[in-house]
């Protein structure tokens, strides 16, 4: 008996992926064969019934056209063998018999011609049918999914929206139940084919038979048993038909007794799952079509491997697009549009804007991408690392906007003692073996986006009576304008992006880390805006200004400053660590803690720790004052002696008239 083994899943119907298609084209390739091969078996049909007198002929071709049923090459044959041989054993007796039977029109046309003619006209146009009104369901769907999408984020119109939603959800259950339709008339095709295929012939066998009586004695002996096995396939495979019918229409009536929020796009009640290593569904792409216009394409987008494919519908297979090993990936605004996101080529050569169909994709999108950019499906248990590694650039990470907020209990929350001998410098001393990220920071440790100063230090600080207290525990001597004797004074157009307790300051992967981290955070947590402050290095200490009041925001001795480096490939981006001391635990000398602070910078951020390593040698040379005249020797002076003279900043980095509220490149 045979089986079907190919059929299409009525839940995949709602998705309508391009792995789908692919196999729904498969579907409609073997129908479009049935369709003719079915044509030319039922025209043999009506020669054998229509000429009598040139029987012999007839039932020649149709002995012939039997046997095409093997040489077709079904797409969906796989389980026709047992078919083919009764075919070709169907073929071999019609061959014998084409000199003796005489075919009674009656009988030949009830028991030959008509199921033929039933399977075609009923079966086959319905399949054409379905296919029409499924295509007209998928275009409606996709012209609602298009006025969806340019739906504006900022003057959001509720009626229209709901207009819209309601009109996407109506195509979406329209095409979702025209799919269904669709596909169980294909799946149902598999077995009416081959009833149709062995039905006609058994009528046409017996009519023979009949007709034949005493020429067929010698030959029905070895017919009977060969006819009982074909009647009872047709049987069980009608009743196949029969149990895979009622099972598909108990699929179908589960599936569509569903909740309508599975039709409206932005209604996931499944939590955000930010661990992901692979991920798979339709995005829009920004399209350049012009100098200045652009065009949006819904494509089906997935990730294999550390690669970013791309699947239009009908495609075989998916194209590469990028390669996401290092990449980058943020949330961006762009065209009053919702929920894109960026992803940029280690490069920064190669970048596209996509967009998602709701939050939660649009958050799991971007968290995909960045544990595939850290290459974590390459580990042995990619899962379990990216719930480690996720816990702190993304599970545990708490926005603070103010420093009141990080002053309850310790000032330095969550910071461990620091291992090994830290240097005297800046430079970095090279480890034998990468660190791993929770030996560098704390996992849980909250980062602090913004330095804004509370309303009372804003006016102690101009009333000039008062002096505010550094929530790091840093004290502002030596660092006033009154007292500053510095030889190096440069200020530098700066943007601070974040700040987190680190559990060490001996090497500049701390500073990396804590780089990532703040730039992970500040994607999935849509903190875009940045304000601008000047940074001023002197020999002495570090403060960061605000442009507009002049108020210091920040400050920090040089020579607290243990560890300073600019980003490896973003040469804008610079972090230093800064050393400070913990006496939540009674000790009077306090434990060293840590900081690290990570800043965008207008210019080159090599610059910036070129500056930090000159006053820091200042510091060490004031010690010798032979080293120090040798060092001034060397330096270019102002014109009154006073300070060293470095590289100017390019821009109107110098005056005060910063602007704020900049959107971050990092």
């Amino acid at each position: 008996m045979p089986a079907v083994h190919h059929k299409l899943l009525l839940e995949d119907a709602l998705q309508d992926s391009p792995q789908t298609r692919s196999l729904l084209s498969v579907f409609e390739e073997d129908a479009s064969t049935l369709t003719d091969y079915t044509n030319k078996l039922l025209q043999s049909m009506q020669r054998v019934f229509g000429a009598q007198s040139e029987m012999g002929l007839a039932t020649e071709q149709l002995s012939q056209q039997l046997l095409e049923y093997e040489k077709k090459n079904f797409a969906l044959g796989k389980g026709d063998e047992e078919v083919i041989t009764t075919l070709q054993h169907f073929a071999k007796t019609v061959g014998e018999l084409n000199t003796l039977h005489s075919v009674l029109s009656n009988q030949m046309a009830d028991s030959m011609v008509f199921p033929m003619i039933q399977f075609r006209e009923k079966d086959l146009t319905e399949i054409g049918t379905l296919k029409e009104i499924f295509g007209i369901a998928s275009d409606e769907h996709e012209a609602a999914m298009v006025k969806y999408s340019r739906l504006p984020k900022k003057k959001e119109n509720e009626k229209l929206k709901a207009d819209l939603v309601k009109e996407v959800a109506y195509s979406r259950r329209k095409q979702h139940q025209a799919s269904m339709q669709y596909y169980c008339a294909l799946n149902a095709l598999q077995y009416r084919k081959r009833v149709a295929m062995l039905e006609p012939m058994l009528g046409y066998t017996q009519a023979q038979i009949s007709f034949f009586k005493k020429g067929m004695e010698l030959v029905s002996k070895k017919m009977d048993s060969f006819l009982s096995s074909v009647s009872n396939m047709t049987h069980n495979i009608q009743a196949q038909l029969d149990t895979e019918a009622e099972a598909m229409r108990l699929a179908q009536r589960e599936l569509l007794s569903v909740e309508d929020t599975v039709y409206m796009p932005d209604k996931d009640t499944d939590p955000i799952n930010r661990t992901l290593i692979q991920k798979a569904g339709y995005l829009n792409i920004r399209n350049k079509t012009g100098l200045v216009t652009t065009a949006w394409d819904r494509l089906y987008f997935f990730t294999q491997g550390g690669n970013l494919m791309c699947q239009p519908r009908g495609a075989v297979a998916g194209g590469m697009v990028l390669d996401l090993d290092n990449s980058s990936v943020m949330a961006v605004e762009c065209e009053d549009r919702r929920y894109c996101f960026q992803i940029t080529s280690p490069t920064g050569k190669t970048s596209m804007i996509l967009q998602a169909e709701s939050k939660k994709e649009y958050e799991e999108w971007i968290c995909t991408v960045n544990n595939i950019s850290r290459q974590i499906y390459l580990t042995d248990n990619p899962e379990a690392v990216a719930i480690r590694l996720n816990q702190t650039a993304i599970q545990a990470v708490t926005p603070i906007t103010s420093f009141e907020k990080r002053q309850e209990g310790s000032p330095n929350p969550d910071r461990a003692k620091p291992g090994g001998v830290r240097p005297s410098s800046g430079g970095s001393q090279k480890t034998e073996a990468a660190p791993e990220p929770e030996d560098l920071i704390a996992p849980g440790t909250p980062i602090q986006f913004d330095l804004m100063l509370p309303a009372s230090e804003f006016q102690d600080q101009n009333r000039g009576g008062g002096r505010r207290t550094n929530p790091f525990g840093e004290t502002d001597d030596d660092c006033s304008p009154e007292s500053d004797d510095s030889l190096l004074q440069q200020v530098f157009a700066v943007r601070f992006l974040g700040s987190m307790a680190v559990r060490c300051g001996d090497s500049q992967e701390v500073i990396y880390e804590a780089m990532r981290q703040v730039l992970a955070a500040r994607a999935i947590h849509n903190i875009f805006r940045t304000t601008e402050s000047h940074l001023m290095v002197t020999s002495s200490c570090l403060r960061l200004i605000d442009p507009q009041t002049q108020v210091t925001r920040i400050s920090f001795q040089l020579g607290e400053v243990c560890q300073f480096a600019a980003h490896q490939e973003n040469g804008r981006l610079m972090g230093l660590v800064v050393e400070g001391r913990d006496w939540s635990d009674g000790d009077e000398q306090g434990e060293p803690s840590f900081s690290a602070f990570v800043f965008e910078s207008n210019t080159e951020g090599e610059k910036i720790c070129y500056t930090i390593s000159v006053g820091k040698d200042i510091i060490e040379a004031k010690k010798d004052p032979e080293a120090l005249a040798q060092l001034m020797k060397s330096m270019p002076l102002t014109n009154d002696g006073k300070f060293l003279l470095l590289e100017a900043e390019t821009g109107d980095t110098a005056n005060g008239d910063g602007k704020e509220d900049l959107e971050s490149e990092a």
